[in-house]
């Protein structure tokens, strides 16, 4: 492992979001990504099999893409692979313990430095130099990938999009209660409890308590407490005094004002749910925007990027960076790239980015009128640009983040939710398995 200041990487922005990092015309060139030749390269052509990491929510698009891929590669097919997000990382595991691995993949931030520990993934860095992609990716996405990986400089994955986390709002509801947007988190406690009715199935809040809980319960706590960094020195601020206040006036809600089934609902029944119903409010991020607009029109929905605390300050924890890899036991290599560059090129990227309302990666994409003229994409930009979010970065670098924050606590956060376990019990369990991660990183770094 390459040796590096784990705590100059950890602090570095994931400001990937910002409109200005969309909107720059000098992006630089991508860093060092090491060499480019483990495996076969191949002939560059043939079949190559892709797995979408958020496969049945972005197939439609997906299969456009390579529609005009094939188009313009009509001697390579590219077998398509939609795989649940909540499914992606236990698949690709198992694929790498038993084989069966993709050529191409999609491979999410929260995620790649537990593949990259396992030496799955083909570094891409040299590759982006020689391509047409070279200075056309946003710098600072770049940046959050290379942390991402925990190898310095080293690129393991090609960035395609980011992400905000927003609070959506019943606008409709909002004003037949005679209620403020849920600007602050004393506006957003007071609007959950006013719009709760639950004898006729009228709630306030829809908590998330399935897969993907933690990273939600993580921004409430945070936001809340006001608490702006997740280390103190090698110590996580996770179990803070503080953020166990608020992850317990959080929970808190649970049955009064959300529906019992929150407590199972990954992001896609609590989108449903949400679009379908008579709930007020809903956090998730910005990819769920045109499912709301499908669903409500733009007239009965907004969106704000997450309460102001009460020092008048918005904290936020950050959202993982998406990418596509290109995978090491490749027969192929040379046409999974291939596909890999078309699909982070301009038209593709953003057209990938307008259908999830998320900010391309692609510095013209993200130059496009529709980045402008989003919702989304101006909800994003907002956060990072008015002065007054701060955003808390999750340790994405830790081989061990998405099975301690998954397989490990989402099982967890259920029973507080249930009553079973305290938030302070929950918060310190984390913490401990935090602290033991990064103490074991740090030395592996040293390596």
């Amino acid at each position: 492992m390459t040796n590096h200041n784990p705590r100059r990487n950890n602090s570095r922005s994931v400001a990937a979001v910002s409109l200005a990092a969309l909107l720059a015309l000098t992006a630089t060139a991508c860093g060092d990504g090491g060499t480019t030749g483990s495996g076969d390269e191949g002939s560059g052509k043939g079949e190559i099999t892709f797995w979408d990491n958020n496969g049945g929510v972005r197939t439609a698009v997906w299969q456009e893409i390579i529609k005009d891929f094939e188009s313009k590669n009509p001697d390579i097919k590219v077998k398509y692979v939609p795989v649940p997000s909540e499914d992606v990382q236990s698949k690709y595991d198992t694929a790498i313990a038993g084989g069966g691995l993709p050529d191409v993949g999609g491979v999410g931030a929260a995620y790649l430095a537990n593949m990259v520990a396992q030496e799955a993934l083909e570094p891409v860095g040299e590759r982006i130099k020689t391509s047409s992609l070279n200075g056309k990716l946003v710098p600072v996405m770049v940046d959050s990938v290379k942390t991402a990986g925990g190898r310095g400089d080293e690129l393991y994955s090609v960035p395609t999009s980011a992400s905000n986390g927003t609070l959506y709002y019943r606008t409709d509801l909002f004003k037949a209660a005679n209620l403020q947007p849920p600007t602050t988190w004393k506006l957003f406690y007071e609007a959950a409890e006013k719009l709760t009715d639950a004898k006729n199935n009228k709630f306030g809040y829809t908590i998330r308590g399935g897969p993907g809980s933690i990273a939600q319960a993580l921004d409430a706590a945070y936001g809340q407490s006001g608490i702006t960094e997740f280390w103190n020195g090698d110590r996580t601020t996770v179990n803070d005094p503080k953020n166990v206040a608020a992850l317990e006036k959080y929970v808190g809600l649970y049955k009064r004002t959300t529906p019992a089934a929150d407590v199972n609902n990954d992001f896609k029944k609590m989108v449903s749910q949400w679009d379908t119903g008579t709930i007020g409010m809903l956090s998730h991020n910005l990819g769920s925007y045109t499912d709301h607009v499908k669903a409500l029109g733009e007239e009965r929905f907004a969106g704000i990027p997450g309460p102001i605390g009460d020092n008048g300050v918005r904290v936020q924890v950050s959202n993982p960076v998406d990418g596509l890899g290109l995978f090491k036991g490749s027969k192929n290599k040379a046409a999974a790239w291939k596909f890999i560059e078309f699909a982070a090129s301009h038209e593709s990227n953003s057209k990938w980015n307008k259908s999830a309302g998320a900010m391309p990666a692609n510095t013209e994409a993200a130059k496009d009128p529709w980045v402008n003229a989003s919702e989304p994409t101006r909800l994003g930009a907002k956060t990072l640009t008015d002065g007054s979010t701060k955003l808390v970065q999750l340790p994405y670098y830790l081989p061990d983040w998405n099975k301690i924050s998954k397989a490990e606590n989402e099982p967890n956060f259920q029973k507080v939710l249930l009553g079973s376990m305290t938030s302070k019990d929950f918060l310190d369990t984390l913490a401990k398995q935090l602290n033991e991660a990064q103490a074991e990183w740090k030395e592996q770094s040293k390596k």
